[in-house]
């Protein structure tokens, strides 16, 4: 179950990289501003600030699983390392679990960026918590 927990942990780390490159890199191009549900070019330039920072939230959340799953899975014999990778993947994880929550309470229209958001976090930690309990 570790091997899982780290592999959907990896899977959100990747996601939220890819959210990153939207929010940040791409937010003006109009397949990125359109996804995200703004309504023109004007919007996407007004909000763009906005989601430049946003964007830099996901990495910093993608970073952190990395880094967790990097230190659980190349030092599972030091105690002091495993339990920062897992103290990383669990704060990281579930830092992203939780904004899929607040996507979700939004509205109706977030639910499915929400579960797609959310899945992979959800996966990592409930397989870590059942690993780390076995």
């Amino acid at each position: 179950m570790i091997l899982a927990s780290l592999f959907f942990a990896l899977l959100a780390a990747v996601l939220h990289i890819y959210i990153f490159t939207m929010e940040s890199i791409t937010w003006t191009r109009p397949a990125t501003w359109k996804r995200f549900g703004v309504a023109s070019q004007a919007d996407a330039e007004t909000t763009k600030a906005l989601a430049y920072n946003q964007g830099f939230y996901n990495l910093f959340l993608a970073a952190g699983a990395l880094a967790g799953a990097g230190f659980v899975a190349l030092a599972p014999e030091d105690p002091v390392l495993a339990a920062a990778g897992w103290t990383l993947v669990f704060s990281s994880c579930g830092s992203m679990l939780l904004a899929s929550l607040v996507l979700a309470l939004s509205g109706r229209k977030y639910l499915r960026a929400a579960a797609t958001q959310g899945a992979t976090p959800l996966l990592a930690v409930v397989l870590g918590v059942a690993a780390l309990a076995a």
